[in-house]
């Protein structure tokens, strides 16, 4: 399957895929409004604002599958990002990312890379995320996503290039998305 081909479900409107995206280095993100991480909206719309003129595009996925850390519909997620994180970036209806609800996009992303770069100096956020993960279940098959705020960097030509965990910040990816922007 074509990257670009993968389906999509915007935040409003019908199905459609990635194909307005071919071209650009994308950040996929699964995200959540009332988790520990979600400060993060910040630091990435920061990081966003520096390189959407360079054909940089962070897209957003509100996931509720990890302590249902994502409630509400998607207007009120897409209310709270916006009022409280300034967020200009895509964002796209609630999904999940694991199981057999997994929406398309994720299993690809997944496939491509089933591990994760770990953010260096922070093993205590690290274990607190796995021994979570592990007691809410939502974490079981290799490569599946553990938490909340995985990223997963994808070049211009659609190649799934790294995959983040959680902890790993938008100050210590951004080279990454320097070198390929």
């Amino acid at each position: 399957m074509d990257f670009y081909d993968i389906p999509v479900l915007p935040r409003k409107g019908e199905e459609t895929t990635l194909r307005e995206y071919a071209g650009k280095v994308l950040l996929i993100v699964n995200t959540a409004t009332g988790c520990g991480l979600t400060p993060q909206y910040e630091e990435l719309e920061q990081m966003y604002r520096r390189h959407k003129e360079q054909g940089f595009e962070i897209l957003d996925f509100p996931c509720n599958q990890f302590m249902e850390q994502a409630k509400g519909d998607d207007e009120q997620i897409n209310s709270f990002c916006t009022a409280r994180y300034d967020t200009t970036f895509p964002r796209f209806k609630k999904i999940e990312v694991n199981g057999p609800g997994a929406v398309p996009l994720f299993r690809y992303l997944k496939e491509q890379k089933p591990q994760g770069t770990a953010a260096k100096g922070k093993w205590f956020m690290s274990m607190m995320i796995r021994i979570s993960s592990f007691f809410n279940r939502k974490s079981s098959e290799q490569g599946d996503i553990r938490w909340n705020f995985t990223k997963f960097l994808v070049d211009r030509e659609g190649h799934v290039v790294e995959r983040f965990e959680p902890t790993v910040t938008a100050e210590q990816i951004e080279p990454a998305i320097e070198k390929l922007l």
